[in-house]
């Protein structure tokens, strides 16, 4: 990596070095994920030999019951454990969430980048934001991807990286940016998104299990949420310009982009093809979700936000929409010529993800061990117990269950399976304190997210170290964690000190 002269160079950027040098002598990620799957099987059989166990209340997201369960940890070295082992390799693979969310959003996109309607847009974008405000554009853009689910991290990271080369800035930075905006700021944004409506329901459940009448609704967090979403995309933009940056320095590698100047002709009569498909597109998608008993909406109760077929078909419509504009785009300006240069395109993005399905087959099983094992089942709730007894006052309790989440998030990144666990635990202390339930989920909402970009157990971070070797050849697991460290101590401190001056002012945190 390019790094700024070393007289010049921090305490921070010389830590931030040490951080980057130790974890890039770490083996290749998939090594990585095969040891850690070796250290979980041993210590499932030691755990489970000794026999321990936990007792808890956890929440069910499909049928919103409350249920008493007992989580004791699996060997995976027993009869039964081995069984697992040899017999899910498969089944673990495919279901494993980015398989398919990445084979299915890249044919579209690798379509939209060999056609060049990506480049275009990115110079557009690059032509019309002002230079000042680009890199708060781009967060943003990644915080309020999170409506589309994971679609953000297959599309904007790689437009953060080409955006940033193309103005003669980092590409890296540019990844660092778009990846703390779409994974480090998830838990908030500007609308209502599908996982709004499930940590609101596993919210009320949990409540429900101290005063059935205590409920919250799908906006009670909307205007917290949205002053996070500003000013957490400020935060992360301060950071890329004020830390990554300069600790980057220019960058010298191969990577080379067209600089941002004036559209072609070409390019703009494809992009002005490109915004006719994008109408049709989303033409079709408002003829096939508005209307009463419409296609896209939930059979059972007709909506359109939550469990719906709108939301979960969000990436192959992004497929489509990506689809329908790349070639309406190569058409018009004459990059694609026919369909079968249209499927090559396609087959040449497709074939350039082997690296990455191989890793995702060796994460798929180490993931899987890990919920076999319930390591980390107990390892939370048995955090949760030990905070809970603490006999803390009200606001050092909400710090403490700030930082709970924070680490917790470490071993279990999913923002729902947390909640789930933790819910049952906090809500009910939390209420029996008179705080109300729309303070516990923003409390929770401000610690889930910001030590994303720095766990490997997330789902697409041996994704982001493949994005980075695109720039940088020898990048790795610590390439990626030392960039992103500053981010999550800034957003740690930053968006917890909103949580408290917001909550001690007694402002709504929403309707």
């Amino acid at each position: 990596m390019s790094h700024t002269a070393a007289a010049d160079r921090t305490f921070l950027q010389k830590l931030l070095d040490a951080v980057e040098v130790i974890g890039n002598r770490v083996p290749h990620p998939a090594v990585i994920f095969l040891i850690m799957s070796g250290i979980v099987i041993v210590l499932s059989a030691l755990f489970h030999a000794l026999g321990v166990s936990v007792a808890y209340q956890v929440i069910d997201p499909v049928t919103h019951q409350a249920h008493e369960s007992t989580a004791t940890v699996n060997s995976l070295l027993s009869v039964d454990g081995i069984r697992f082992i040899i017999t899910s390799v498969v089944r673990n693979f495919l279901g494993f969430a980015p398989v398919g969310v990445i084979l299915v959003a890249m044919v579209g996109v690798g379509l939209a980048e060999e056609a060049g309607l990506i480049n275009a847009l990115i110079r557009k974008v690059v032509i019309v934001t002002p230079k000042r405000a680009i890199t708060f554009v781009i967060v943003l853009l990644g915080v309020l991807s999170s409506i589309a689910s994971d679609a953000g991290y297959l599309v904007l990271i790689p437009l953060g990286c080409a955006g940033f080369l193309s103005l003669g800035r980092h590409p890296i930075a540019g990844l660092a940016a778009a990846f703390a905006g779409v994974s480090a700021v998830f838990g908030v944004n500007l609308l209502i998104t599908p996982v709004d409506a499930v940590l609101t329901e596993i919210t009320n459940d949990a409540a429900h299990l101290i005063d059935p009448s205590h409920t919250i609704y799908l906006t009670a967090n909307l205007f917290y949420a949205a002053v996070s979403t500003v000013l957490m995309s400020w935060v992360c933009a301060v950071v890329t310009e004020r830390v990554v940056e300069p600790r980057l320095g220019p960058y010298t590698g191969d990577a080379v982009a067209e600089p941002a100047e004036q559209t072609s002709p070409e390019e703009a009569r494809g992009l002005r093809a490109a915004l006719w498909g994008f109408l049709a597109v989303v033409a079709a998608i408002l003829a096939l979700s508005l209307p009463a008993g419409a296609p896209l909406r939930s059979p059972e109760t007709g909506a359109l936000i939550g469990n719906s077929p709108l939301m979960n078909s969000l990436i192959p419509l992004i497929m489509l929409l990506f689809l329908v504009t790349g070639f309406a785009y190569g058409r018009a300006a004459g990059t694609i010529t026919s369909m079968t240069q249209a499927i090559a395109a396609i087959s040449k993005t497709v074939s350039g993800l082997g690296g990455l399905l191989f890793l995702f087959l060796v994460i798929s099983q180490f993931l899987a061990h890990f919920n076999y094992s319930n390591l980390a089942t107990v390892a939370a709730v048995s955090l949760s117990d030990m905070i809970e007894h603490a006999n803390l006052g009200t606001v050092p309790l909400l710090l403490v269950f700030i930082l709970v989440t924070v680490v917790v998030n470490l071993i279990i990144p999913a923002a729902i399976a947390k909640w789930a666990i933790l819910a049952p635990i906090f809500v009910p202390l939390f209420v029996k304190l008179h705080v109300p339930s729309e303070v516990v989920l923003a409390a929770y909402r401000t610690g889930d997210s910001p030590s994303n970009v720095i766990t490997p157990l997330m789902a697409y971070f041996g994704m982001i170290v493949i994005f980075a070797q695109k720039y940088q050849k020898d990048a790795g697991i610590g390439t990626v964690v030392a960039m992103m460290l500053p981010y999550f101590a800034a957003l740690t401190v930053a968006w917890t000190a909103l949580m408290f001056v917001w909550y001690l002012l007694g402002l709504p945190f929403g309707v």
